[in-house]
């Protein structure tokens, strides 16, 4: 029996049109980043202070340079000069240009203080949604919740368009959410006022992250066996080159409108992609539309100038004796094993998202130059790439999975120490811990596919990755609201987290070498020791053939016992 996988052995694993149509579908995985970390430039909050006519004419009438305005008018420094005016009449005639406050305050008190009434002046030449709809002081809680809003799209709409993508087709369900996440972007840049602001912010997310899901999905069904590791790494490179991209454009265009319109408008070109990118192949053979999927096997054929094996017309979906099991929630706790990988994974997915996206919200809210920060810490991505094909070969998932999310961690607890006359130390621990959980973001993915058995993979992975999409709900609002408290806060728990994460993952068996868990008895099972390789029976292999090797194996294996 004929599989996609025995064919492109023979028309190629990775040839001219898996070249091509990687390429195209990268584009996708660049457009995501913007909406997963555009808020650092969308939502950055610059210096500001309470907006007062008078001020701005007594400063005029007395020549006043910026700091003397801001000496004479402004309550202090950090929150209270940013969130408080002096209740003074600026208009009166009787105020001096040298201390206009020293008459006012009688017999030595404090002046009475009271809030921004008249909205604030920011120092920026650019713009933001803090800046055009004032989300400070008592507002600035709205900013967190701009954020929460895409990643509680990203929740919601993993379970919707997964069904659309297994039940409709990947092309379907590709060019669904690009021309949706096209539009939605558009009317975000064009939004009114804040409500309409985070439902066009929430519909994005609801289909951004099922469109990079279809895009990954895609060309990992397209190329073979020995290729899709790589590949499936290599996506998530393209990420890391729009996150390059962002800082440029963000440069170029401080206005966070023209922005928003910059990384958006691009996405209508990527629906070209409907039109260059056929269907996958193995979800027509899973439909049984065979004809279909031998004519996109030949194109593949034609496009790599190879020669279509002579029985295409067999090619026919792999069969498997596991999908008749219906996979249950429950089957994730079913075992006690079972409950730890489970818990152990969810709360790895959780520490990565925080971590990650924290670390990212936290440079943004205290580095000195946004952009030139943002840019160091995405390029410390492309080296995690490299790091991660090259380490998981040879010292397997669990030690660099545990290595990397204490490195994080312990980068995190170093930055609390470092003084502010010290920035570029800072920005180079914190890019250090950002490679860090980059490489164990991507890794965990990987062992979550690897620990679970075939009837429950997928269940798995969708239950243990949404907790990084609450993990993304929650991280604006430890950020942001314990940087209130001190601004060394957030790190703290960064620390802890990463570190935990790092013990935690030694709690987790080793699967370089493993074959993938058919079953839960393997899953439970994994925590032994890898069998010699030509015991080993690889998920490429046959059906037909595992059901006639696993009986002459225990055959021979009871000749061995019995001389």
């Amino acid at each position: 029996m004929l599989t996609v996988d025995d064919v492109l052995e023979q028309v190629g694993e990775f040839g001219w049109f898996q070249k091509q149509t990687f390429l195209i579908l990268c584009l996708l995985s660049a457009a995501f980043a913007p909406i997963y970390v555009g808020i650092v430039f969308l939502a950055f909050t610059p210096d500001h202070r309470c907006r007062s006519p008078g001020v701005t004419e007594l400063s005029r009438r007395c020549g006043w340079s910026l700091a003397e305005e801001l000496n004479y008018t402004v309550p202090g420094p950090g929150p209270e000069g940013q969130c408080l005016r002096y209740e003074v009449d600026w208009n009166q005639s009787a105020l001096s240009c040298l201390d206009p406050l020293a008459g006012l305050a009688a017999n030595g008190s404090a002046l009475p203080l009271g809030p921004c009434t008249q909205g604030w002046v920011y120092d920026t030449p650019g713009s933001s949604i803090v800046t055009e709809f004032n989300l400070v002081c008592d507002d600035s809680w709205k900013v967190d919740l701009f954020q929460s809003c895409v990643n509680l799209g990203f929740f919601l709409g993993s379970l919707g368009v997964g069904y659309i993508a297994d039940r409709f087709g990947r092309k379907v369900c590709l060019l669904a959410t690009t021309i949706t996440c096209a539009i939605s972007g558009v009317l975000t840049a064009v939004a009114p006022d804040y409500t309409s602001l985070l439902l066009f912010r929430l519909l994005q997310g609801l289909v951004s992250k099922g469109s990079w899901t279809a895009g990954y999905t895609l060309i990992t069904e397209f190329v073979g066996l020995g290729y899709r590791r790589t590949v499936a790494i290599l996506y998530q490179t393209a990420f890391t080159t729009g996150l390059v991209l962002l800082s440029g454009l963000a440069y170029v265009l401080p206005h966070w409108r023209w922005l928003q319109l910059a990384v958006s408008l691009p996405i209508f070109l990527l629906l070209f992609c409907y039109w260059f990118v056929p269907e996958s192949p193995r979800w027509l053979l899973s439909q049984k539309r065979n004809t279909e999927a031998i004519k996109i096997m030949d194109h593949i054929a034609q496009k790599n100038g190879k020669l279509p094996p002579a029985d295409l017309k067999m090619l026919s979906v792999e069969e498997d004796i596991t999908e008749k099991l219906s996979p249950s929630f429950t089957d994730l706790f079913r075992t006690p094993i079972l409950r730890k990988y489970t818990f152990i994974l969810m709360y790895l997915w959780f520490t990565s998202s925080v971590v990650y996206q924290g670390l990212i919200m936290h440079m943004g809210a205290t580095g000195g130059n946004l952009y030139l920060d943002f840019l160091y810490s995405a390029l410390v991505e492309f080296p995690a790439a490299f790091i991660i094909l090259v380490t998981i070969d040879r010292f397997g998932r669990r030690y660099p999975l545990a290595t990397f999310n204490l490195v994080a961690g312990l980068a995190c607890f170093l930055m609390i120490f470092i003084p502010h006359d010290l920035p570029w130390l800072n920005i180079t621990i914190a890019c250090v811990g950002r490679m860090g959980i980059t490489i164990g973001f991507q890794m965990v993915c990987l062992v979550n596919a690897e620990l679970f058995p075939t009837f429950i993979r997928n269940l798995g992975m969708m239950v243990c990755s949404s907790l990084c999409d609450v993990g993304g709900i929650l991280t604006p609002f430890l950020v942001f609201r314990l940087m209130e408290v001190w601004q060394g806060s957030p790190l703290i728990l960064f620390a802890a987290l990463g570190l935990v994460a790092g013990g935690m993952t030694l709690l987790l068996p080793e699967t370089k070498g493993v074959t993938l868990p058919e079953t839960i008895e393997d899953a439970e099972n994994l925590h032994r020791k890898a069998k010699p390789k030509e015991r080993k029976i690889y998920l490429q292999v046959q059906t037909s053939e595992l059901n006639t090797q696993v009986p002459e194996r225990d055959a021979s294996q009871g000749n061995a016992r019995q001389e």
